[in-house]
């Protein structure tokens, strides 16, 4: 099977290999010169066999918007695009409809595994229609991990569904780092733990919290013990939020993955604006001390203590 893969960062370029590795001819377009197979759309166009099958690997929004347009340009009725991005899911019809219009088909499929996906494959959600899922399956049965597919692989629903089921596998995502995270950090606190890398390493093997997080966690403090390298700050790719927002659509509560996120936006301040009103009603109401601005002392009263 010979398809065409636009998109060739880190994530792109190692699917690019695996699936090299795996029998499969691959044209990869970039507009990076270092990287891509062909100068542009048209030329990926040319040098695929039909029906053409793209797949795309590019940074949601924008960017995934603009290239599903330019496809609809230079690809034919019967081809297939399929959007292995994290684009949200509500885009994925829109999309479908753009290349509908020429008769193009349109799959939309969730990818993880990060980095190592070269090594050990990517867990794939797709959807499509299953005629098109069956096109592309010699693609998904490369990507995905050794074993049995529905361990690695699966079709989800329609177009939307394959980003919807990766959407909450990000937010639980989300909940499984911060539940870690702050094991780890109650440990440091403790006096009684002497080692705690070496209680996670423990963790690995049968206890019921072993799992690839944990592992890779087990990595990180290997390489750096104490986290001295690194700022407690996190980034959220908008997953997560989109989590939550189809929570408060469906009337869902999700307290546990809510938390995670809002974890994610207090790493990011230095200076907590609701936590300076918290301390001025404190002290207003009870007269309780207060830091007062640029110290890194010991709270200094302002007001006798009222009770």
């Amino acid at each position: 099977m010979h398809i065409g893969l636009i998109g060739l960062g880190r994530m792109g370029n190692n699917m690019r290999q695996r699936l090299r590795d795996h029998g499969l001819e691959v044209t990869g377009y970039d507009p990076n010169p270092t990287v891509t197979d062909v100068p542009d759309l048209a030329a990926l166009a040319a040098a695929l066999p039909t029906p053409r099958v793209v797949w795309v690997m590019v940074p949601s929004g924008a960017i995934t918007t603009g290239v599903i347009n330019d496809l609809a340009g230079v690809l034919e009725e019967g081809d297939l695009v399929i959007d292995g991005g994290n684009s949200k899911y509500t885009v994925d019809r829109p999309h479908a409809h753009k290349l509908g219009e020429k008769g193009v088909h349109f799959v939309d499929c969730g990818v993880s595994g990060g980095v190592w996906g070269l090594q050990n494959g990517y867990g794939l959600m797709a959807g499509g229609d299953t005629a098109d899922i069956e096109l592309a399956m010699p693609i998904f049965d490369a990507l995905r991990p050794e074993g049995p597919r529905a361990e690695g692989f699966v079709h989800v629903g329609p177009v939307g569904a394959g980003h919807y089921a990766k959407m909450v596998h990000n937010g639980i995502e989300y909940a499984q780092m911060q539940a870690l995270a702050e094991g780890y950090e109650l440990m440091e606190a403790s006096e009684l733990i002497h080692d705690v890398p070496g209680v996670f390493e423990a963790w690995q093997r049968g206890t019921v919290v072993r799992s690839w997080l944990l592992e890779l966690l087990v990595k990180a403090l290997k390489e750096d013990p104490e986290f001295h390298e690194i700022r407690g700050y996190v980034d959220d790719s908008g997953e997560g939020r989109w989590t939550i927002q189809e929570a408060l659509d469906h009337a869902v509560p999700l307290p546990t993955i809510s938390a995670s996120i809002f974890a994610r936006f207090v790493s990011r301040q230095t200076d907590s604006p609701a936590m300076k009103a918290v301390a001025a009603l404190r002290n207003q109401f009870g007269g309780h001390a207060v830091q007062t601005a640029g110290s890194a002392e010991g709270p200094a009263p302002t007001h006798p203590t009222a009770n």
